[in-house]
């Protein structure tokens, strides 16, 4: 879905683990690194195409996180004009993005990169939370500072963590 202003609507998803880093996964052939991502179909809410993409990048179902915060609105990047197609319509020239938090709750034997047929990533890792803002692509950076900044207080503590997410 693109709007009227040439943004396509998109959910980012920030998965964190027990030590409070976050999963940072490699596209598939690139040494291009980020957060799964990925389009709202017309017939979902954020939640469901959060939950949807999910699910294609990680093989996690919902049952495997616990959901701990969202943006409280969208977050735009426009994209390179190298990367705008000029020949589609209507005319994409980047993304709205409303990001989420979530909590593996899942053991790291869940994870399934190939859960639905056509793999985006093919390497994650785990890093420090903030480590993504340097090493993103550059013009999704503003993106990835804003919502790590306003997910960040609602990030557990390891502590919290011990106590299965309860806090």
């Amino acid at each position: 879905m693109i709007d009227s202003d040439g943004y396509r609507a998109n959910v980012g998803i920030i998965l964190c683990n027990q030590q409070a880093q976050v999963m940072w996964a490699r596209r598939i052939g690139q040494d291009a690194w980020q957060f799964p991502q990925g389009g709202i179909g017309e017939d979902e809410n954020t939640d469901e195409a959060m939950f949807r993409e999910l699910w294609e990048e990680t093989g996690l179902k919902q049952s495997d996180v616990n959901l701990l915060a969202s943006t409280n609105s969208w977050l735009r990047y426009k994209l390179p004009r190298r990367f705008i197609r000029k020949n589609s319509s209507p005319r994409c020239i980047g993304q709205k993005q409303k990001w989420f938090l979530l909590e593996l709750l899942a053991d790291e034997k869940e994870f399934n990169l190939k859960a639905s047929g056509k793999p985006e990533f093919d390497h994650w890792k785990w890093v420090d939370y903030w480590h993504p803002v340097e090493n993103v692509v550059f013009f999704k950076r503003r993106v990835y500072q804003c919502a790590l900044a306003q997910l960040e207080s609602c990030l557990p503590t390891v502590g919290d963590f011990a106590n299965n997410g309860a806090l």
